[in-house]
């Protein structure tokens, strides 16, 4: 195994894939200068480049070695609540991640807490992130492959995977720190920008009206509308809309409220009312497949309109069975549904089988928003992106990390995601 403060820098490129003609460490795209660790003490060689870093080839060479790892209460109060067709959130009750290396240098995670979605509530996340630096803590020396491994074993499949989801963001930005370089470069460098969308939970037709009006003015293009709850009532709060943003391209996002035959009702009102979705999002619950592939059917050969999962999308398996029955044309990739691992087998798969992206999230800091966006930015392979929940926080606890204008984030930190916490201050 390759200890990065230990080897020898004619072996550095074994981290890191790069395209066809520039393995040339003479090449212009290589720069190999000393840099200080992350704790100020010794000092280490850094290559940088101006090529896409390999993550896949990364994780089977660095070795981590943890010496600190914790996770505390994240607790955030929200401008208002936020209300969806399954559940209610009066303030975000996440759990912050913070670990150290020994090398010093440090990664921050988090683990979303949405009543209904996530399978964890608050106390659970704390307890289960709480094995998991217990056991980084005390554990040797080891390939991030295979610590990533081992996390996945103590916190698996969907019951842990926002817990899960908070640790790899940690030890994956400890990582990048370590070699010093941002996060959208090592997960393939293809932007350090992205664009989102902005949601419109459950409200009056009147506060979504001036919602709307506010969003516009802040220079946001796509709305991103909370439905499924009442049929009627979705549809005044949709001819608000367009009265107040009449420009806007409109996501619909059922989460799982509606039965397929008023999923359909709902794009035929929106038809005669010449309105067009860009997406229709989990019209359906998350288990009745054949509704959900129904209407995929309906709105796209109809209405012209692409349906989304998002719960009926908790892991690879699932994806295979879209993919087999055509039941749905685009999949929404959540951190913590998934993990980043299963994130990136995810996306592999569905990239493979024709099947277009979302990237979301659940009610996040800039913490775990800013990973999503990193990933997003670096891979530049998602049609829908909607990484919007830190714009809801009347606090953001988050310090620097990436730049905020309207609905464009860019990231310009040097190294990591670029985000931190004052940890004292959450305890």
């Amino acid at each position: 195994m390759l200890s990065l403060s230990s080897t020898p820098s004619h072996l550095f490129s074994s981290f890191f894939s790069f395209p066809v003609n520039s393995h040339n460490p003479k090449s212009s795209n290589f720069k190999i200068f000393k840099v200080k660790n992350c704790s100020g003490g010794k000092k280490m060689a850094t290559l940088v480049t101006n090529t896409s870093f390999g993550f896949k080839n990364l994780i089977e060479t660095f070795t981590v070695n943890v010496q600190k790892a914790e996770g505390r209460e994240l607790n955030v109060p929200l401008f208002a609540p936020f209300t969806i067709a399954t559940s209610r959130l009066e303030k975000v009750e996440n759990v912050a991640i913070r670990i150290e290396l020994s090398n010093g240098c440090v990664g921050w995670g988090e683990a979303p807490v949405l009543p209904f979605v996530t399978a964890e509530d608050q106390p659970l996340a704390l307890k289960k992130a709480a094995e998991a630096c217990e056991f980084l803590k005390r554990s040797p020396g080891m390939t991030l492959s295979s610590v990533l491994g081992e996390v996945g074993g103590i916190l698996p499949g969907h019951e842990f995977a926002s817990v899960r989801a908070g640790v790899e963001m940690a030890l994956i930005d400890a990582v990048a720190n370590s070699i010093g370089t941002p996060l959208w470069r090592l997960f393939g460098g293809v932007s350090n920008t992205i664009t989102t969308d902005i949601t419109i939970p459950i409200v009056s037709s009147s506060e979504a009206a001036q919602l709307a009006s506010k969003y516009r003015k802040q220079g946001f293009k796509t709305l991103k509308l909370k439905v499924g709850k009442n049929l009627n009532g979705d549809i005044e709060v949709l001819q608000a809309i367009r009265t107040a943003h009449p420009d806007c391209l409109f996501i619909l996002d059922a989460n799982e409220g509606y039965t397929s035959t008023e999923a359909i009702q709902v794009l035929q009102t929106l038809h005669e009312m010449k309105v067009t979705p860009i997406l229709f999002e989990q019209p359906v619950h998350r288990d009745d497949w054949e509704g959900l592939g129904h209407v995929t059917r309906i709105a796209k050969e109809k209405y012209g309109v692409s349906v989304a999962a998002d719960e009926s999308c908790r892991g690879l398996a699932d994806v295979k069975k879209i993919v087999k029955g055509n039941l749905a044309d685009v999949v929404n990739i959540k951190l913590a549904k998934v993990g980043v691992i299963g994130a990136l087998e995810i996306i592999e798969l569905a990239r493979a089988s024709g099947l277009d992206l979302m990237i979301g999230g659940m009610v996040e800091t800039r913490l775990a928003m800013g990973f999503a966006g990193h990933l997003a930015a670096g891979l530049g392979c998602f049609k829908f992106i909607d990484l919007d929940t830190p714009l809801l926080l009347s606090e953001d606890p988050v310090l620097e990390g990436y730049e905020v204008s309207g609905p464009v984030y860019k990231f310009t930190n040097a190294r990591g995601s670029g985000g931190f916490l004052h940890w004292n201050n959450i305890e």
